[in-house]
């Protein structure tokens, strides 16, 4: 089951407002993330969210379709409520009004993967 990490920019020294702004989160109405046709792409297992200095990390444990997981955060509520929360700690501004332009945000602030490993990959001792 795969893990991403999206990249904030924040301003330093504001770590204990920004951690009060998700304190409040609103989660996902469902876990669940549908395709375009309504067909299942995937599922949400659990976020994560990690702060230092002036970069916050958003941390996504999913099933399925990447894809899929800005489209159905795109569409959430609270997710929105959190951006217009956060945007006067962050270093630069960018644009989540629309699903496509959040598609475009979560699509250039994805970090890098360079190894993922769990307990279902690790080698069998015989």
């Amino acid at each position: 089951m795969p893990f991403a990490a999206i990249t904030y920019r924040v301003r330093p020294g504001h770590e204990d407002e920004i951690a009060e702004i998700f304190a409040g989160f609103q989660r996902v109405d469902t876990p669940v993330m549908r395709d375009a046709d309504g067909e299942r792409a995937g599922r949400l297992l659990g976020t994560a969210v990690f702060i230092k200095d002036d970069v916050m990390v958003r941390v996504i444990h999913y099933e399925g379709d990447f894809r899929a997981v800005a489209a159905h955060m795109a569409g959430q509520r609270g997710v929105h409520l959190i951006e217009e929360r956060l945007a006067p700690y962050l270093a630069v501004q960018r644009d989540t009004s629309t699903p496509e332009a959040f598609g475009r945000y979560f699509g250039d602030a994805i970090m890098r993967c360079v190894s993922q490993l769990s307990a279902d990959t690790h080698p069998v001792n015989p």
